[in-house]
This record gives structure tokens, sequence and C-alpha cells, in this order.
């Protein structure tokens, strides 16, 4: 018997829900970085450019996919052509990874919340992040690390309960919960590092434009690339996002609210992570070039750092800024994994809850096991880097292609579905963008990635670990989608009826 699809209770609970997924750990310890290195206030105009040439297009085109064929992504890109079920799959192993991984950066952030009182970590953050916490080696270990262990049963009890909550009472109240306060943690902390001497100091490195870097092409595909990421597209999650909407939902207008919440929340965090540099600086009479990092090392390096010269006070502000990544990152967290749930929910016509405790039961499982070891560090930084830079990467190149290459004769069908409902309308400028512009540079970008990682050994990993959880979770999407993609799914016959009776139209 085929299970009712839910839907959100209102518009602004999609944009929440959206807005949450998109807003999450890259945008506090990836974007200042990437801004600042790239050109510092320069950086603004191709990152604007790629969000309008590039981000929202695409952002758009998975609101069509999910919203026309109201579906997980791979059914509804298999409603779409008989071969977008390939597409679908691939994007839907992304998130699943994404998911295992992503669970330990959240007890990371997590447990220095509580370091954070009494700045447990001492002087040496570095060692004592890598060494003490971690209890990273360098290589696969088995080492059992007790506290990554508690840390993520608590994070994936709390997201099993919140995904069997469903759309309404799951997804959508928990960013109802987790947005307001990610913007009160984050405000906070934002404000009492404006206020802090040299703080003027950071905010002069990260706005200061370089025009001469805009001659770089690597600036310009760096910006594409970040914008690429931070939405939250080429992974199945808005095209999943979107088939819960109702039918006369205004999608480009919801679009434009998510595409600039988040580039808003990027910019805030920029201001906020620079002022506590420039903080830093000043304390330490470094130069700001010197302290500035991104990612891990931003957070967990350096932030630590900051709050140490800050006295007594470090301690509130430590706790508000890993606060934010908890809650950034529980946000993302349930949307990568609405991703694999609604898919073989829809697949197999599971029920919720058995979708659910399968898959997520399956995650936490590999997820504990992994990670609760002192490999979790090289565990995240190979996965992440081969599942951003070549598994989302891919995923949103070939949805493109399939649909703007090989299915131009269904480009009008999909501009009637999105301008029927839509206050703003699509036309000949996102077709060409959407057809040129993006897959243009994401193949660039993918071209050039594959060949670095092919020449070069990432972070000068071992082959064994590269070949394992590199290139081998590469090959897991593409083997895992063609299976899947291959297996007899309980709504075939209907969705074979529904696409060809669109065709005909």
């Amino acid at each position: 018997m085929a299970q009712q699809r839910e839907n959100w209770s209102s518009r602004t609970g999609f944009i929440l829900a959206a807005v949450g997924s998109a807003v999450g750990l890259g945008n506090i310890w990836r974007f200042p970085y990437v801004a600042y290195d790239n050109g510092g206030g320069a950086f603004m105009v191709p990152y604007l450019i790629a969000l309008l040439t590039a981000g929202i297009p695409l952002l758009f085109l998975d609101y069509i996919i999910g919203h026309k064929y109201r579906a997980a992504a791979p059914r509804a890109y298999k409603k779409f052509s008989p071969s977008g079920q390939f597409v679908g799959w691939w994007q839907t192993l992304v998130s699943f990874v994404i998911a295992i991984y992503y669970a330990a950066v959240i007890v990371w952030a997590g447990s220095y919340m509580f370091f954070s009182f009494g700045q447990k970590w001492g002087e040496d953050t570095t060692t004592f992040f890598v060494t003490d916490f971690v209890q990273h080696t360098g290589e696969l270990t088995s080492v059992f690390v007790p506290q990554m262990f508690i840390g993520l049963v608590i994070v994936w009890a709390v997201a099993i309960l919140i995904m069997f909550g469903g759309i309404r009472k799951g997804v959508e109240l928990a960013n109802k919960i987790c947005l307001p306060l990610l913007i009160v943690l984050f405000g906070i902390m934002v404000f009492k590092a404006v206020t802090l001497p040299g703080a003027v100091i950071g905010l002069n490195a990260f706005f200061e434009p370089n025009w001469v870097k805009m001659q770089d092409p690597n600036v310009w595909l760096a910006a594409y690339g970040h914008v690429f990421f931070s939405l939250s597209v080429g992974f199945g999650i808005m095209v999943t996002y979107a088939s819960y909407l109702k039918k006369n939902t205004n999608l480009t207008g919801a679009g434009l609210v998510v595409g600039f919440a988040n580039s808003s929340f990027e910019l805030i965090a920029g201001i906020g992570i620079f002022a506590a540099i420039g903080f830093m600086a000043m304390s330490t009479g470094q130069d700001v070039a010197e302290v500035a990092s991104g990612g891990v090392g931003l957070a967990f390096f350096v932030f630590p750092k900051i709050i140490s010269t800050m006295g007594a006070s470090g301690d509130f502000v430590g706790f508000l800024f890993f606060g934010s990544l908890v809650v950034a990152g529980i946000s993302s967290l349930i949307s990568i994994l609405e991703v694999p749930i609604s898919a073989f929910q829809s697949k197999f016509d599971w029920s919720r809850k058995k979708a659910v405790a399968l898959i997520c039961g399956v995650c936490a499982v590999i997820s504990i096991g992994a990670f609760s070891t002192g490999s979790s560090l090289v565990l995240v930084d190979v996965i992440d880097h081969f599942a951003n830079n070549i598994g989302i990467v891919a995923g949103g190149l070939m949805s493109i292609v399939l649909v703007t290459w090989f299915n131009r004769n269904k480009i009008p069908g999909l501009l009637a579905h999105i301008n029927s409902v839509s206050s703003i309308k699509l036309g000949g400028a996102w077709i060409f963008m959407l057809t040129v512009i993006t897959p243009t540079v994401l193949t660039i970008s993918l071209g050039l990635k594959f060949i670095d990682l092919v020449k070069t050994p990432y972070e000068g990993y071992s082959s064994t670990i590269l070949l394992l959880f590199g290139w081998g979770v590469v090959v897991f999407f593409g083997l895992g989608a063609f299976i899947l993609s291959r297996m007899k799914g309980i709504h075939d016959a209907e969705d074979d009826k529904a696409r060809l009776l669109d065709d005909a139209r």
C-alpha cells in the first residue's frame, strides 16, 4: 500500500528547513577564509556573480524536479527521464556517506562547548585536539576513544528522534528551534567579537579588496565552488525538500530567500570570525595572515587560542561559538539524512518508521564504529574531501547535463511548471546559465581536482587510505547507484506510464 506523502505545514516551514540545511559548518569555518584568501572584499564580486549565475539557477532546477515530480531524488529524476534514476541514487549515496562522518564533526564541536569552560585545551591547542582529544596517530588505528563513542551515541539518538517525527513534527519543528537558536548564539558571539580591541584589524583584512586577484581564474573557480557547496545543491537535499511542498508554492520567491539568507549569514560569519582573528593578531603581535585559517584548523586550533587570550569572558564566547557549530551541524545533518530516508521509502514503499530505523540505524552503526577510534580525523578529512570535490560536484553536473543537454525538449515543460506557481518568471537567461555557465565551471573544477588527486596524494596520506576511503567512496557512489537503479521499485510501472503521458503533452 503506497504511503501518503507528507507536506510542510507552510512555505515558511520549508524556507526555515532549507535555510537550516544551507547554513552549516562550512558557512562558519569555510567562507571567511575562502573570501580572505581570494581577494577579501573584491571576492564579493565573483561570489555574487557565482551565486546569481550558478548557485540560484541550480537551486531552482532542484526545486523544479522535486516539486513537479513530487518524489525523492531517484524517483523524481526517473520520472523525468529513464536514465535519471542513476543520477538520483548517486546524489542519495553522497548524502548517506556525508551523514556518517558529519556526526563526528558535531561531536567535536559539542565536546568543545564544554571544554570552553576553564579552557581545557591549555596552551597547545593543536596537540590537545589532535593527540589528547581525537587521539590521532596519522594512520588507521583501532584505538578506542570513549569520548567520541559517547558523543556519537548522543548525536545519533537526537538525529533519529528528530527523523522519527517526520517532516512536520520532526524536520520542520527541529529547524524552527535550531535556526532562531543559531541566530541568537552566533549573533551574540559576533557582537562580542566586533567589540574586542583589534577587531578592526581583522575586519580590514577581511574586507580590503585585492582587485589584482580578480585576474586569477582560480579565484573565480573558488567562488563558484563555494556557492555550489554552500547552498546544499547537487546532492538531493533540495530536490527532496521541494517534493514536500504544496502544489501552488512560490518556488522562485522561496529560492531567492534561501539563497540570500544563506549568503547573509556567511557575511556575518566572516565579520565575527575576522574580528576575533584581528583581536588575536593584536594580542600576540602577529600579522592577520599568520593567524587566519579555515576549516578544522580555524575551529579547533585557532579559535581556542583566540578564546584563551580573552580571559574569563573567553569561556562564554567559546560556548557561543561551538554551540553555533553544533546547532548548524544538527540542522544540516537532518537535511542530509532526509535524502536517503525519503529515497528508500519511495523506492520500496517502506513506512517512515521503517525507513528511519534502517537508514539511520545503518548510518549510526558505521559512524559509531568508525569514528569512535583514533582514525576519526583521517577518515573525516579524506572522505569529506572526496565526497565534496568529486561526489557532490559530479552529482550536480550529471543532473544539469541530464536535463539541459540530453532532454532539452523537456525544458519548456519545466519552465511552464515553475512559472505557473512563481512570482518571478524564468526564461532564456536561466536556460543559458544552466546550459553553458554552470556545467562549464563544474567541468573545469571537477577536471582540475581529478588531475590533482591523481598526481598528488591528498595531504600525503598513504595510497591504502586514499584508495579505501577516497577513491573507494567514489566507486561506492557509482556502483551503488548502478545497482539501486537496476533494482525493481514498487512504483516502476506507474512512473513509466506517468512519464509517457508527460512526454506526450
